[in-house]
């Protein structure tokens, strides 16, 4: 009776074995588990390896010249990687410049909207107006570059992007955008002689010479010598009608360079104006007396030219046929042979009202024939210049 009150030994080993099975089991589970993720790890880093080669080797086939296939890459990382904004970024840059521009817009617009601020994604996205020849848009995303976030080298970059933006204005004639453009790059210029020769440069592109003027007196006041600051200037100051300083920077510049073609055909017209002036200061009477007479001579052969293709008999402004110029040049020529026997040459009583009067006539004969026949060559576009100014020559 009292051995049989002993549980079975089975019975008693149940609660013991219960808790380490489980433990087991869990074990095993945890073990699984782990081994799982690794795996899992492993793949997604191989899987990684290929996006990130895929990636590389369509870089290297933009570089190659090969867009195409360079697209192809790009999409096969994209492929591995669909997260990835710079593989995104860069498979539509490179459908974009193969000019698939609805379908580069669509990657594109997918990295703006999650990033509008992003200063990288608002450059492609102007390229791509660029490209549309859009230039709402153009000036919409260039200055969401500018003013946007960038991750690296932020002044620099966003001058490039401005620098873009410049360009493609002044190849769309927009100039009083580009000017507007030029004018805000100033103050962010760094002391950097180059950059503001280049801003210079553009300004005088965009035809705003008195800034370009005064961005390379900068650049000359650092570097006398400065070939393209020198040229730079003399162009400047040659459109502002500035001939006498527009000589002095241009006979710098062709010493600075004498194999430069554009230096000496501008110094030789800033010279020649300077030599044709009859009110330039300091020259003598006589001086002053020969200069009016060379210059209504030159006028009259001027018409002459025009009267010539119609009226083969005509041999020079004296003739008496008129019929064949229009109305307004034949008025032109009466007035010059009227005037004749008073300039050739002119007395010694002649008075200044007179020299005036002959010199208008100049003008007048000038501006005329510059709309009806033909650019001016030498000393006609000489005396074009003198007469837009006439008191301003020789500054």
């Amino acid at each position: 009776m009292q051995a049989a009150a002993n549980p079975p030994v089975a019975t008693r080993a149940i609660p013991t074995r219960g808790p380490l099975v489980l433990a087991i089991l869990i074990g095993l589970a945890v073990i699984g588990l782990v081994s799982v993720n690794q795996l899992v790890v492993l793949h997604r880093r191989q899987i990684g390896k290929l996006a990130e080669k895929a990636y590389q080797l369509g870089l290297a086939e933009q570089q190659s010249g090969k867009p195409q296939r360079a697209i192809e890459d790009f999409r096969a990382a994209l492929s591995y990687d669909p997260d990835n904004d710079q593989y995104q970024l860069s498979l539509g840059r490179a459908l974009r410049d193969t000019g698939h521009l609805d379908e580069a817009e669509s990657y594109l617009f997918s990295l703006w909207q999650r990033t509008p601020q992003d200063s990288t994604i608002n450059l492609a996205f102007a390229r791509l107006a660029v490209r549309r020849d859009n230039l709402d848009e153009v000036l919409r995303y260039y200055h969401n570059a500018i003013y946007g976030v960038w991750k690296l080298d932020p002044d620099n970059n966003r001058r490039q992007a401005r620098f873009e933006l410049i360009e493609f204005l002044l190849q769309k004639g927009a100039l009083p955008q580009a000017q507007a453009e030029l004018v805000g790059i100033l103050p962010t210029l760094p002391k950097d002689p180059a950059l503001h020769v280049r801003v210079a440069e553009l300004l005088n592109r965009a035809q705003d010479y008195n800034r370009a003027l005064t961005e390379f007196q900068y650049v000359l006041q650092k570097d006398h010598h400065n070939a393209a600051a020198l040229l730079g200037a003399g162009q400047a100051a040659f459109q502002l009608a500035r001939y006498r300083t527009a000589q002095i920077y241009l006979l710098g510049a062709v010493n600075a360079d004498t194999g430069n073609e554009r230096a000496a055909q501008l110094l030789q017209n800033a010279t020649l104006v300077l030599q044709a002036d009859p009110f330039r200061r300091g020259i003598s009477d006589v001086e002053r007396d020969l200069r009016i007479q060379v210059a209504f001579a030159q006028a009259g052969r001027r018409l002459d030219s025009c009267l010539a293709p119609a009226d083969s008999d005509t041999t020079s402004p004296t003739g008496s046929s008129t019929a064949a110029l229009p109305p307004d040049l034949a008025s032109l020529k009466t007035k010059w042979k009227q005037m004749q026997p008073k300039v050739s040459p002119l007395s010694d009583e002649s008075s200044s009202e007179l020299e005036d009067a002959v010199m208008d006539l100049v003008f007048q004969i000038e501006q005329q024939t510059q709309t009806q026949c033909g650019p001016p060559q030498a000393l006609d576009q000489a005396l074009l210049a003198i007469a837009r100014d006439p008191t301003g020559v020789d500054r």
